[in-house]
Protein backbone atom coordinates (compact mmCIF):
# COMPACT_ATOMS: atom_id res chain seq x y z
CA UNK A 1 0.00 0.00 0.00
CA UNK A 2 1.10 3.78 -1.14
CA UNK A 3 1.76 6.00 1.74
CA UNK A 4 0.00 8.80 1.92
CA UNK A 5 1.03 11.02 4.86
CA UNK A 6 -1.00 14.02 6.32
CA UNK A 7 1.22 16.88 7.43
CA UNK A 8 0.94 19.77 9.12
CA UNK A 9 -2.96 19.13 9.11
CA UNK A 10 -2.77 19.01 5.48
CA UNK A 11 -3.61 15.29 4.51
CA UNK A 12 -3.36 14.78 0.08
CA UNK A 13 -6.48 14.61 -1.83
CA UNK A 14 -7.61 12.16 -4.45
CA UNK A 15 -9.66 12.40 -7.82
CA UNK A 16 -11.61 9.36 -9.23
CA UNK A 17 -9.71 6.33 -10.73
CA UNK A 18 -6.05 7.18 -8.76
CA UNK A 19 -3.36 3.94 -9.14
CA UNK A 20 -1.23 4.58 -6.71
CA UNK A 21 1.97 1.63 -6.69
CA UNK A 22 3.15 0.28 -3.63
CA UNK A 23 6.03 1.99 -2.44
CA UNK A 24 4.39 5.23 -4.05
CA UNK A 25 4.38 8.33 -1.65
CA UNK A 26 2.35 11.22 -1.35
CA UNK A 27 2.68 13.65 1.68
CA UNK A 28 1.02 16.82 2.85
CA UNK A 29 -0.80 20.03 0.62
CA UNK A 30 -1.54 17.50 -2.44
CA UNK A 31 -4.43 17.89 -4.84
CA UNK A 32 -4.79 15.15 -7.69
CA UNK A 33 -7.27 15.08 -10.28
CA UNK A 34 -8.81 11.97 -11.86
CA UNK A 35 -7.29 9.25 -13.97
CA UNK A 36 -4.24 9.64 -12.30
CA UNK A 37 -1.22 7.45 -11.23
CA UNK A 38 1.70 7.08 -9.12
CA UNK A 39 4.50 4.55 -9.99
CA UNK A 40 6.99 2.79 -7.96
CA UNK A 41 9.52 4.72 -5.44
CA UNK A 42 7.72 8.12 -7.00
CA UNK A 43 7.47 10.91 -4.65
CA UNK A 44 4.86 13.55 -4.28
CA UNK A 45 6.50 15.84 -1.32
CA UNK A 46 3.73 18.75 -0.39
CA UNK A 47 5.29 19.48 3.08
CA UNK A 48 6.62 22.99 2.23
CA UNK A 49 4.33 24.11 -0.12
CA UNK A 50 1.43 22.94 -2.23
CA UNK A 51 1.15 20.59 -5.03
CA UNK A 52 -1.57 20.61 -7.64
CA UNK A 53 -2.39 18.23 -10.34
CA UNK A 54 -4.90 17.69 -12.86
CA UNK A 55 -6.40 14.94 -14.48
CA UNK A 56 -4.48 12.01 -16.65
CA UNK A 57 -1.41 13.42 -14.77
CA UNK A 58 1.64 10.34 -14.50
CA UNK A 59 4.07 10.86 -12.48
CA UNK A 60 6.79 7.59 -13.34
CA UNK A 61 9.29 5.56 -11.47
CA UNK A 62 11.66 7.22 -8.90
CA UNK A 63 10.54 10.82 -9.92
CA UNK A 64 10.29 13.51 -7.57
CA UNK A 65 7.80 16.26 -7.39
CA UNK A 66 8.51 19.12 -5.17
CA UNK A 67 8.28 23.06 -4.31
CA UNK A 68 10.01 25.12 -2.10
CA UNK A 69 9.17 26.83 1.17
CA UNK A 70 7.50 29.86 1.47
CA UNK A 71 8.69 30.67 -2.29
CA UNK A 72 6.96 27.58 -5.28
CA UNK A 73 4.11 25.84 -5.14
CA UNK A 74 4.06 23.28 -7.95
CA UNK A 75 1.39 22.72 -10.40
CA UNK A 76 0.70 20.51 -13.12
CA UNK A 77 -1.62 20.56 -15.86
CA UNK A 78 -3.82 18.03 -17.32
CA UNK A 79 -2.38 14.95 -19.77
CA UNK A 80 0.74 15.41 -18.49
CA UNK A 81 3.47 12.55 -18.23
CA UNK A 82 6.90 12.70 -16.03
CA UNK A 83 9.07 10.55 -16.65
CA UNK A 84 11.10 8.06 -15.02
CA UNK A 85 13.75 9.48 -12.39
CA UNK A 86 12.21 13.04 -13.14
CA UNK A 87 12.55 15.60 -10.92
CA UNK A 88 9.39 18.58 -10.94
CA UNK A 89 10.62 21.10 -8.48
CA UNK A 90 8.54 24.47 -7.90
CA UNK A 91 7.16 24.95 -11.29
CA UNK A 92 4.28 25.23 -13.37
CA UNK A 93 3.58 22.59 -16.14
CA UNK A 94 0.67 23.49 -18.36
CA UNK A 95 -1.56 21.29 -20.50
CA UNK A 96 -0.96 18.14 -22.83
CA UNK A 97 3.67 17.76 -21.57
CA UNK A 98 6.05 15.29 -21.64
CA UNK A 99 8.67 15.57 -19.42
CA UNK A 100 11.38 13.27 -20.29
CA UNK A 101 13.23 10.18 -18.15
CA UNK A 102 15.71 11.94 -15.98
CA UNK A 103 14.31 15.44 -16.87
CA UNK A 104 15.13 18.27 -14.00
CA UNK A 105 13.05 21.49 -14.45
CA UNK A 106 13.31 23.98 -11.70
CA UNK A 107 12.01 26.52 -9.69
CA UNK A 108 9.95 29.21 -11.34
CA UNK A 109 9.85 27.37 -14.71
CA UNK A 110 6.89 27.11 -16.67
CA UNK A 111 6.09 24.72 -19.00
CA UNK A 112 3.43 25.58 -21.35
CA UNK A 113 0.86 23.56 -23.21
CA UNK A 114 2.07 20.68 -25.99
CA UNK A 115 5.69 21.09 -25.25
CA UNK A 116 7.99 18.28 -24.83
CA UNK A 117 11.43 18.35 -22.37
CA UNK A 118 13.59 15.52 -23.30
CA UNK A 119 15.20 12.77 -21.61
CA UNK A 120 18.29 14.06 -19.55
CA UNK A 121 17.49 17.56 -19.63
CA UNK A 122 17.58 20.51 -17.16
CA UNK A 123 15.99 23.62 -17.70
CA UNK A 124 17.07 25.54 -15.12
CA UNK A 125 15.54 28.23 -12.68
CA UNK A 126 12.99 30.72 -14.45
CA UNK A 127 12.96 29.09 -17.43
CA UNK A 128 9.69 29.87 -20.23
CA UNK A 129 9.01 26.93 -22.68
CA UNK A 130 6.76 27.97 -24.89
CA UNK A 131 3.62 26.27 -26.18
CA UNK A 132 4.72 23.32 -28.72
CA UNK A 133 8.23 23.54 -28.44
CA UNK A 134 10.80 20.48 -27.55
CA UNK A 135 13.93 21.37 -25.13
CA UNK A 136 16.73 19.45 -24.78
CA UNK A 137 20.56 19.54 -23.00
CA UNK A 138 22.36 20.47 -20.19
CA UNK A 139 21.34 23.30 -19.46
CA UNK A 140 18.51 22.78 -21.83
CA UNK A 141 17.82 24.68 -24.85
CA UNK A 142 14.88 24.76 -27.75
CA UNK A 143 15.42 22.24 -30.37
CA UNK A 144 12.53 22.62 -32.46
CA UNK A 145 8.86 22.84 -32.46
CA UNK A 146 6.25 20.15 -31.40
CA UNK A 147 4.79 18.90 -34.65
CA UNK A 148 0.91 17.50 -34.58
CA UNK A 149 2.54 13.93 -35.06
CA UNK A 150 4.39 14.02 -31.84
CA UNK A 151 0.79 15.37 -29.79
CA UNK A 152 -0.75 12.66 -30.64
CA UNK A 153 1.77 10.02 -31.26
CA UNK A 154 3.96 10.34 -27.99
CA UNK A 155 2.77 13.05 -25.59
CA UNK A 156 -1.05 11.96 -25.92
CA UNK A 157 -0.06 8.65 -26.56
CA UNK A 158 1.87 8.33 -23.49
CA UNK A 159 -0.75 9.73 -21.07
CA UNK A 160 -3.19 7.47 -22.25
CA UNK A 161 -1.50 4.68 -22.41
CA UNK A 162 -0.33 4.73 -18.10
CA UNK A 163 -4.57 5.05 -18.14
CA UNK A 164 -4.58 2.09 -19.48
CA UNK A 165 -1.21 0.76 -17.86
CA UNK A 166 -2.95 2.22 -13.59
CA UNK A 167 -5.99 -0.22 -15.27
CA UNK A 168 -3.75 -3.51 -15.15
CA UNK A 169 -2.31 -2.97 -12.06
CA UNK A 170 -5.63 -2.16 -9.81
CA UNK A 171 -7.42 -5.89 -11.63
CA UNK A 172 -4.59 -7.86 -10.23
Amino acid sequence: MALIKKLLGKTPKFGENIYLAETATVIGDVVMGNDCSVWFNAVIRGDVNSIQMGNKVNIQDNAMVHCTYEKTQTIIGDNVSIGHNAIVHGCHIHDNVLVGMGAIIMDHCVVESNAIVAAGAVVTQGTLIKAGEIWAGVPARKIKAVSVSLVEGEINRVSENYVKYADWYKED
